[in-house]
């Protein structure tokens, strides 16, 4: 396991990709969640852990970095927590498929990610450092959850946070105790200016909202502050539905991804996206690959949208977004959003 949670990552080589590259330019994906545990688990188990990448890998494949939300601890080990409805716990395979998807981050400031305890947790870390996933917003104790992970890429530093804004706050990590990063205000504003003090680019994952829902006052409040510390790009996690797109100041506010691959056959968790975000000194822009979720369609193996589909994803998003002044530019097939 890492002797510290910063990582500072030197990427040189380019993909040979029909993605069109140009040198500088940093891609960085960002997904919503990832939860494959569960009664289904037997079923994903016979398809095989890689299976549900199958249809996304492809697209994957041109980023530097790989972000997603892990929505469940990988172990064998650790005491269930009773007092909440839906625990999540699923098997090492997995961390070898997520990174076989292409994944080599996700954010780990949940309310999954102590479904079996610190125990679990730890076992968790060390799946994924045995597999070449870094990882943010949890760890052994609360300094360590604060921790970015910084990676040095094309010349540039980019620094990733996490934080958690749901319950139970029982899993939020403590001085001596284990857990995630909680979002509270003053840490998180610290955080990101220690990071901005380092960074060029500064990108914060928080785990908040309501669960099948529309965004919240809150969150709107939280977004802004994190970009008036220093971040530019906020991805949120935990509703299961795709939420509006802000652009605000000098940053981009994705509320909520939704799901990505999850085991779940939820009706209302029907679309999601890929958000490939493009760094450069002379650019900065956010693309959105609309996909198809909805388990009556896909199963647990999530397609990307084109055509007529793929604009309804986006005509959805926009009227999402229409709140927050947002629009997504449509042009030759592709949906943008400069920031």
């Amino acid at each position: 396991m890492r002797s510290t949670l910063t990582y500072i990552v030197m990427f040189t080589a380019l993909f040979c990709l029909p993605l069109q590259l140009h040198a500088g330019e940093i891609i960085i994906h960002a997904v919503g969640d990832i939860m494959l545990a569960g009664k289904w688990a037997p079923l994903l188990r016979q398809k095989g852990y890689d299976y549900p990448f199958n249809g996304v890998r492809k697209e994957l494949a041109s980023g530097d970095i790989n972000l997603a939300n892990l929505e469940s601890p990988i172990a064998t080990s650790g005491r269930e927590y009773s007092e909440k409805k839906f625990r999540f716990r699923a098997e090492p395979p997995v961390a070898k498929a997520i990174r076989g998807a292409g994944f080599n981050l996700v954010t780990l400031a949940n309310n999954h990610s102590m479904d079996f305890g610190g125990e679990a947790l730890t076992e968790t870390l060390q799946h994924l450092s045995d597999n070449d996933i870094a990882w943010i917003g949890a760890g052994e104790n609360l300094s360590e959850t604060r921790k970015m992970a910084l990676y040095t890429i094309k010349g540039k530093n980019i620094a990733f946070l996490a934080y958690s804004l749901t319950q139970p706050i029982e899993f939020f990590a403590g001085q001596r105790r284990p857990g995630t990063a909680p979002g509270y205000e003053k840490m998180v504003t610290a955080d990101i200016t220690n990071a901005r003090s380092q960074a060029d680019y500064v990108i914060v994952s928080f785990h908040w909202g309501k669960e099948a829902a529309g965004t919240v006052p809150y969150q709107r409040t939280v977004a802004h502050k994190a970009i008036e510390a220093g971040a530019d790009v906020i991805i949120g996690h935990h509703p299961h539905l795709l939420q509006g797109i802000e652009r605000y100041k000098n940053g981009i506010i994705f509320y909520s991804l939704g799901n990505f691959t999850f085991a779940s056959t939820s009706r209302t968790a029907d679309v999601s996206a890929i958000i490939r975000l493009t760094l450069a000194d002379d650019r900065r822009e956010a693309e959105i690959l609309p996909l198809d979720v909805l388990y009556r369609r896909v199963g647990f193996q999530p397609q990307l949208l084109a055509g007529v589909t793929g604009a309804a994803v986006i005509e959805k998003l926009n009227t999402l977004s229409e709140t927050f002044d947002t629009k997504i530019r449509s042009k030759e097939g592709r949906y943008t959003i400069p920031f």
